[in-house]
């Protein structure tokens, strides 16, 4: 009985997966996904609460070089989203054993990339943090902090591989686990490093690489035990490696255009005044926080996709594209509203600054009353990685830079032309900058996405 049991069971690996994509099994990903995307900024957010209580020069430090490191971990976020959308794929197709090989080689591409940052890091963290603007007091912290945070960097790469492949197995679970852990891993090892052995910013960057480091450790463990499970390969094959390379270099190439655009967004609202630029971070730190929860759909989006481009499912992809479409588009309507409503009294949780607090109201209901877009766009992203359409966002995020810097351009000059703006003046640009960011920007990139994002599930032509 048991040997047939186990036939079955071995039967079922090579089977096409034709499961039907309900709200229940989309949301079954998406939460556990909301967990682990909360859990990281909070790590970062933990190291502010306790480096703070050490001085202004040392918290100012640990945002410089949280915001290279932070910077450099965006722009290998291909390292998960490829190796999910490419896993997923197999795992529809019936064959788990190639889906666990193609992590395996993504963990090894994510092992090499990592120790290159961290050489990298090492040797050029005075000018990286010179590049971020640095002062004379700010500069010794923010080195100290980056070049023992760095060893991290080899963890938190390997850390994106590894969820990336377990997300393509449609367990978004673990992922969440570990990075719960490591949050309380965080915490003790700060308390241990920074006060009880008196190491100050010294100590947050060592309690962040140990805590990066083990927790990637946990993941790895886990997806070789499954590789080891289904005969998998566990050894670094050159094709394989150089597969994962080329999957993620388009995506790669579609982050560095999005952080333009996001830079070029900022440098407008610095030249708009000091107060601008303050009450542009409050709205994009809002932004951000009502991104996580349209981007956990979209990570469901990535997986269940792809499983289903595997699969050659075309009648449960369409139906899958249009349910997950139509909850990102109500998920970003529903928090849209909560913008809008908030934004007289949002503003008054940061600082006590009545012109920033002004200032921030109307940026942020303009970004409320755009978000519905973004979250078409975050939603559109999730579909089309998980379809493993790279080289077309590449392509569009580069198309939709060169439509949004006019808008920008013409703020840009606009501005150089007025002098010093007052708060109402100053107000008034941060409107036009979040309807060109959240609506103009936005529109492009939902326009583009959604040209080929319709086309999926279509019976292509002999």
């Amino acid at each position: 009985m048991d040997n047939s049991q186990g036939a079955a069971h071995d039967a079922d690996k090579s089977q096409p997966h034709t499961e039907t994509y309900s709200t229940r099994s989309i949301f079954a990903l998406a939460i556990p996904a909301l967990g682990a995307l909360v859990i990281e900024p909070t790590l970062t957010f933990i190291d502010s609460v306790m480096v703070g209580h050490l001085g202004v020069s040392q918290l100012a430090g640990l945002a410089v070089g949280a915001a290279v490191m932070n910077t450099l971990v965006g722009i290998f976020v291909f390292l998960a989203y490829s190796t999910t959308a490419s896993t997923a794929a197999h795992i529809g197709g019936g064959n788990r054993t190639r889906a666990l090989e193609t992590g395996v080689h993504a963990i090894w591409l994510a092992l090499g990339l990592g120790i290159a940052v961290l050489i990298l890091v090492e040797v050029s963290a005075p000018w990286l943090v010179e590049l971020l603007g640095a002062d004379s007091q700010t500069l010794a912290p923010a080195v100290e902090y980056l070049r023992f945070g760095a060893p991290g960097m080899v963890g938190m790469l390997t850390i994106l591989a590894a969820t990336g492949t377990l997300r393509g197995m449609l367990d978004t679970k673990t992922p969440l686990y570990v990075l719960a852990g490591g949050a309380v891993i965080n915490v003790s090892g700060n308390f241990l490093f920074i006060y009880g052995l008196n190491l100050g910013i010294i100590g947050a960057g060592i309690s962040l690489s140990i805590t990066q480091t083990l927790m990637a450790c946990v993941l790895v463990l886990k997806v070789l035990a499954e590789a080891k499970r289904t005969g998998a390969s566990l050894r670094p094959q050159r094709t394989g490696i150089w597969d994962s390379a080329r999957t993620g270099i388009p995506l790669l190439w579609r982050t560095i255009s999005l952080r333009i655009a996001l830079l070029a967004t900022l440098s407008v609202a610095a030249v708009t005044g000091a107060t601008a630029l303050a009450a542009h971070q409050v709205v994009m730190s809002i932004w951000t926080i009502a991104s996580f929860a349209l981007d956990a759909l979209a990570i469901a989006a990535q997986s269940l996709v792809g499983v289903a481009i595997g699969a050659g499912n075309l009648e449960e992809l369409r139906r899958l594209v249009r349910r997950l479409t139509l909850w990102g588009v109500c998920g970003g309507v529903g928090l849209g509203v909560i913008l809008v409503a908030s934004s007289p009294w949002t503003p008054l949780l940061f600082g006590s600054d009545p012109s920033m607090h002004q200032i921030a109201s109307g940026a942020l209901l303009a970004a409320g009353l755009c978000l519905p877009i973004g979250a078409l766009v975050f939603q559109l992203d999730g579909i089309l990685i998980g379809a493993q359409q790279g080289p077309y966002l590449a392509k569009m995020g580069v198309l939709t830079l060169v439509g949004y810097l006019p808008a920008l351009g013409i703020l840009y000059w606009w501005i150089l032309h007025q002098g010093t703006l007052d708060v109402a003046a100053q107000s008034t640009v941060m409107i036009w900058l979040w309807i060109a960011f959240s609506g103009w920007f936005m529109t492009l990139r939902a326009g583009t996405n959604w040209m080929r994002a319709r086309s999926l599930g279509e019976p292509r032509a002999n």
